[in-house]
């Protein structure tokens, strides 16, 4: 379920919220050059050290945790909207991610190389993958962990809402709905509405069949 987002929109004015942005981004500011400081050391392991910081912003709660959450990944991101919250405990594995403005990602969420179009909302435990050839298989003589594999920025499209514990290995159009624990691995033309595992569309919003 959606939680309200208070921990990325204050009540307050304009002077006054860009006052409080500014202290979480000091407030993030150590995070942010140990990142940029060992990304630039070693930029082989800039996915490692992304995840570190991740982890480590991850477990701050309330309120202050998604300011600085936020604050962090405008600075290290390939994009952050200026106005998104992301929950308590969620992990992004790698700078390449791309996250629009007004996005919703929900706690304990795991964000692979994906971009995320504006206005959709994750619920808790979303995992979005790298596409679906992470690890190499074709071999037997070789652990599967040693066999190369290949990962895909996979996209989300604008105004999306995908379900508490789904997992997303594929594309998913504009104005789609993934349900609760669907599995998506083929791609999702826009404003379908999915379910399952494997996700099937059941339905296309907007058509008379599909509703709302």
């Amino acid at each position: 379920m959606v939680q309200p987002r208070a921990d990325a929109r204050l009540p307050v004015g304009g002077a006054i919220k860009g006052a409080v942005n500014a202290a979480f981004t000091v407030l993030a500011f150590p995070c942010v050059a140990w990142y940029h400081l060992w990304a630039s050391v070693a930029p082989s392991r800039a996915d490692v050290t992304m995840q570190g910081v991740s982890q480590l912003l991850g477990l701050v709660p309330g309120v202050i945790g998604g300011f600085v959450r936020r604050a962090f990944y405008r600075r290290t991101l390939r994009r952050c909207g200026a106005e998104v919250s992301i929950g308590f405990g969620t992990i992004i594995a790698t700078p390449d991610v791309e996250i629009g403005e007004g996005v919703y990602i929900g706690p304990f969420c795991n964000i692979g190389h994906a971009s995320i179009g504006d206005d959709t909302l994750l619920g808790s435990n979303v995992t979005l993958l790298g596409g679906t050839r992470q690890h190499g298989i074709a071999r037997l003589d070789i652990p599967m962990r040693h066999q190369p594999g290949e990962y895909r920025r996979i996209s989300v499209g604008r105004d999306v809402w995908i379900g508490n514990g789904a997992i997303v290995a594929d594309d998913v159009g504009e104005q789609s709905v993934v349900g609760a624990g669907a599995v998506v691995t083929k791609p999702l033309a826009p404003r379908s509405v999915a379910v399952g595992n494997p996700a099937r569309v059941i339905a296309e919003r907007g058509s008379s069949e599909g509703g709302a």
